[in-house]
């Protein structure tokens, strides 16, 4: 695709593209340019070819070469100006010289004279990646202004992604280094360039005859055009060379040179990006025949990020481009993050294709120990460093006789907690991790277990109408106390106290707190002591649900308390935020999956927004809401990345980041805000779990184990997290004997707890190609569907796979009728959603309609998209792999599968080796690779 230009006609003296000039009328600049040079009536005979002589094509001391046919030697042409193969007759020595278009820079005495004074500052820029500039001029005959500069023997980005399409990953990371270096440089004398695109990238390599796919090259870049940089700091000026107009090639341009804006270097980057997507992919990011048209796909903020997958570009450079390429300048990274994270990003390219025997030698004594120290860092939290200004608040002991006062010590806690976690200097345990340790006496081992610093503890007692408080502070690193304090109040003061309270504890600590954070500790959270009690009520029940077989009970009855304090105060912002999360985990758990359901927590939310619109409460709530009830994953990481301004420490934001990106597809993104959600709520068992999984999804099996242990150490009779550590073998190695032991375990010392693990049951008899115990656990199935989230397989559908992989073909056609049956209905019910046509095309698969079902594995991967979800999207394509297996397609199923494979969420080397699903490409050469590729090394 070419950059978007605002071509118009054909000249007729020369046959290329008219443009618009700076004064609003048609003109063609090679042949304005021919004028100053020859004369109209060499135009005339030609544009290229004329008999002028050399003297006629001198400006200054520099004499344009002419070709054999005795044409002016240009080298390229732009928006700015025309260059061209130029003598410098003082010094014998070739140049290239740029000669600036007509009505660009002599518009006026006055504006030559302020391109001189700024080409002069750019031209004492100096640095390996820029064509140096030997002098700037204006031509006394016509008035041009001119510039010489560095003759490049080499080509253009663009002519090379032109003539062999686009660079590798590995080549492109390397020019970009060089970029930003150069950009860095100009950076510090207070340039830009404002024209850097592919087309102003010199590429000169090592060797001719070097292919740019070639990872192990590495091509030296010069920017050019660098004369035409405006000093940042210039003082504004009436006649400035670019006052009021576009400056730029508008495909490669920033936002904010579109809108005429104040410019940094973050416009460049910006440029530098667009630039870099081309090189990957032979586009750019944002089409349009017309600068109005390339802005306005600029603000929608929609890239195109299946051409970068398409390219097979690393999830690291995906994300770097997304980051680079941001609306708001404030978004993008600056150049010294830039180069960090093109580092990273160069990790990553180089370190994907090592040997066979790199991989064999190097697995042990690198990679594994790797593994083992990150994960003995996750086990052990004090195996890192502990910061000074890390704290636990310990749950408060309820030292009133009335046991209904526990939850009024519950609250006071949450709020001194609250309080402490709103500062971004401090690093504060979450509230669920810490209500593990209600009464542990010995503080150095929780401290350690929780990976602080220090501990804060305390008692309340609330008795007629007053409220005394007791506070101290421990170090947990010496068991030593550093501060105590007692608190006698009145009990409509007791958020006085808590303010205090949590003052006098980041006082102690030396922690900055900035005069926002200062105003969100002082702030109460409601009037009314009673709406305060059945909102920390409400907030116990809504932590305790998640996974739990009352979930459902225990969510409905926090709404009614929710909805009971709000009513005795309508302006009690947390109780709103709790309310629409109350809400929507009863949407997204599927217990009330309802428009009502979520109009509810909408509604709660919009009451939130008008009490505090820059609570960071209401935009986590918003997130939640975005994320969970439409899908909306660009709003909802807008609106955590507001959230996490005012929440530096809430578990909940970087966890749900965590979950958001790794539907996106950035996985590495989602791992790091996951392991961030551990840090800071290091005993949450659904925290744990969660990163466990991300673990396997991205195939980091050593580090599962630990953190599911940690987990168990926890909730020592969770046999869904026993089952998980279980598998961790058979995903990883094809060893289903962990698998099966755990089974076995369950089954006699806990049968009770079978229906819970009967989908792991019926895995693992799969697996062993074990019919009765498949029968077994379809029985403890019940009527439930077995499955995977999504996609779920009736009993009937189970029969029919179980007969299929015994070979009884006359059961499994009676079994997959019946199943059709019932798919159809579903089907019928959802005809938008893919997940239901998956089983409906392994069904029709089975009963020899091929046709049908390959298209309606095609249609489940249209409806249900890797860019609309890259976990599900991803099952999508592994069961189009999966049908076309059945279809005998085996063709279409390797190709397909390979796809699947280039995600982290595709199948494991156990689904693969061990069910039945896959057992018609058994023996096929490439599914045979596809599995070799997978082994463990």
């Amino acid at each position: 695709m070419q950059p978007a230009t605002q071509e118009i006609s054909i000249c007729p003296s020369c046959g290329r593209a008219l443009e618009e000039t700076s004064g609003g009328g048609l003109g063609c600049m090679i042949c304005l340019l021919q004028v100053g040079i020859g004369g109209e009536d060499e135009v005339q005979q030609s544009a290229l070819a004329s008999s002028t002589s050399p003297g006629e094509g001198r400006f200054g001391v520099y004499e344009i070469e002419r070709r054999e046919d005795g044409g002016l030697y240009e080298l390229g042409h732009g928006a700015m100006g025309v260059t061209y193969r130029a003598i410098d007759t003082s010094l014998q020595r070739r140049v290239a010289l740029k000669i600036i278009k007509v009505d660009t820079a002599t518009r006026s005495a006055g504006a030559r004279e302020r391109f001189l004074r700024e080409a002069r500052a750019a031209a004492a820029l100096q640095h390996e990646n820029i064509a140096t500039v030997f002098h700037f001029g204006i031509c006394e005959e016509t008035g041009q202004c001119f510039y010489a500069m560095e003759l490049i023997e080499g080509e253009t980005l663009e002519e090379r992604v032109r003539r062999s399409g686009p660079l590798s990953v590995g080549t492109t990371v390397r020019i970009a280094h060089q970029v930003t270096a150069a950009l860095t440089a100009a950076e510090k004398r207070g340039l830009i360039h404002r024209d850097l695109k592919p087309a102003n990238l010199m590429l000169v390599w090592p060797n001719e005859t070097t292919s740019a796919d070639q990872n192990d090259e590495k091509p030296t870049v010069k920017i050019i055009d660098f004369g035409l940089a405006k000093a940042l700091n210039a003082p504004s000026d009436p006649m400035h060379l670019t006052h009021g107009g576009f400056v730029g090639s508008p495909a490669y341009a920033s936002p904010e040179q579109f809108e005429h804006s104040a410019l940094d270097a973050r416009s460049d980057i910006y440029s530098l990006g667009a630039t870099l997507w081309f090189a990957l992919t032979g586009k750019t990011p944002f089409a349009g025949h017309s600068v109005e048209e390339i802005h306005r796909a600029q603000k929608s903020n929609a890239l195109p990020m299946e051409q970068l997958k398409a390219a097979h570009v690393p999830s690291r450079l995906r994300s770097l481009l997304e980051s680079i390429l941001a609306f708001e300048p404030a978004a993008r990274p600056g150049t010294h993050d830039l180069a960090a994270r093109l580092k990273r990003c160069e990790a990553q390219a180089t370190g994907a294709r090592p040997t066979r025997l790199a991989l064999g030698a190097a697995a042990v004594l690198i990679l594994g120990g790797f593994a083992f120290l990150i994960s003995h860092s996750l086990q052990n939290p004090a195996a890192k460093q502990t910061s000074k200004k890390s704290i636990a608040v310990l749950p408060f002991e309820n030292l009133s006789s009335d046991p209904e006062n526990a939850f009024f010590a519950d609250g006071v806690h949450d709020d001194v907690l609250t309080k402490l976690a709103k500062i971004a200097d401090l690093k504060v345990i979450s509230r669920t991790s810490v209500m593990q340790y209600r009464g542990k006496q010995d503080l150095r081992q929780v401290g350690r277990a929780l990976g602080v610093s220090h501990l804060l503890e305390g008692t309340v007692r609330r008795s007629k109408g007053k409220v005394h408080v007791n506070a101290q502070l421990v170090d947990a690193r010496t068991d030593t106390h550093v501060w105590a304090e007692e608190y006698d109040r009145d009990s409509n003061k007791v958020f006085a106290i808590e303010a205090e309270l949590a003052q006098s504890v980041a006082n102690r600590l030396r922690a900055n707190v900035s005069a926002r954070e200062m105003l969100a500790m002082q702030e109460r959270p409601t009037s009314d002591l009673v709406a305060y009690d059945l909102c920390t009520r409400a907030k116990n029940l809504v932590l305790a649900a998640a996974g739990r077989s009352t979930g459902r009970t225990d969510l409905v009855q926090a709404v009614d308390l929710l909805n009971q304090a709000v009513a005795r105060d309508p302006s009690f912002l947390q109780a709103y935020c709790q309310l629409a999360s109350a809400h929507e985990h009863l949407y997204s758990l599927n217990l009330d999956h309802t428009s009502t359901r979520l109009a509810l927590a909408e509604a709660a939310i919009q009451t939130a927004f008008r009490l505090r619109p820059d609570a960071g409460e209401a935009h986590f709530a918003r997130a939640e809401n975005l994320y969970r009830g439409y899908q909306d994953y660009r709003g909802a990481l807008a609106e955590l990345e507001v959230a996490r301004q005012t929440l530096p420490n809430d578990a909940r934001v970087f966890q749900l980041m965590g979950y958001i990106q790794r539907r996106q597809d950035r996985w590495e993104e989602a791992t790091r805000n996951l392991e961030r959600a551990v840090t800071v709520d290091p005993a949450n068992t659904h925290t744990l779990l969660q990163m466990a999984w991300q673990y396997v999804f991205v195939r980091r099996y050593a580090e599962v184990k630990p953190l599911l242990a940690r987990a168990l150490a926890i909730e020592p009779n969770r046999v869904d997290l026993e089952v998980l550590l279980a598998s961790v073998d058979f995903h990883w190695k094809a060893d289903i004997k962990p698998f099966h032991q755990m089974i076995d375990s369950i089954q006699s010392t806990n049968p009770s707890a079978l229906p819970a693990i009967a989908d792991a049951w019926l895995t693992c008899a799969l697996a062993e190609r074990d019919p009765g115990g498949a029968a077994n656990a379809m029985v403890a199935v019940g009527e439930n569907a077995f499955g995977e989230d999504t996609v779920q397989f009736s009993r009937t559908f189970v029969e029919g796979l179980v007969a299929r992989m015994m070979k009884d073909e006359g059961k499994a056609r009676s079994a997959f009728t019946a199943a059709r049956s019932e798919q159809e209905k579903i089907v019928r019910a959802q005809p938008n959603y893919g997940p239901p046509l998956c089983v409906l095309g392994l069904i029709d698969a089975a009963l020899g309609q091929k046709e049908e079902a390959l298209d309606e594995g095609r249609r489940a991967v249209e409806l249900l998209s890797v860019e609309k979800d890259a976990i599900n999207g991803v099952r999508m394509i592994k069961y189009l792999a999966m049908i076309a297996a059945w279809a005998d397609d085996k063709n279409l199923a390797c190709q397909q599968l390979a796809v699947a494979l280039r995600y982290p969420s595709s199948p494991s080397y156990g689904e693969l080796k061990l069910l039945p699903f896959w057992d018609p490409l058994r023996g096929d050469t490439r599914f045979e690779q596809i599995l070799a590729s997978l082994a463990p090394k």
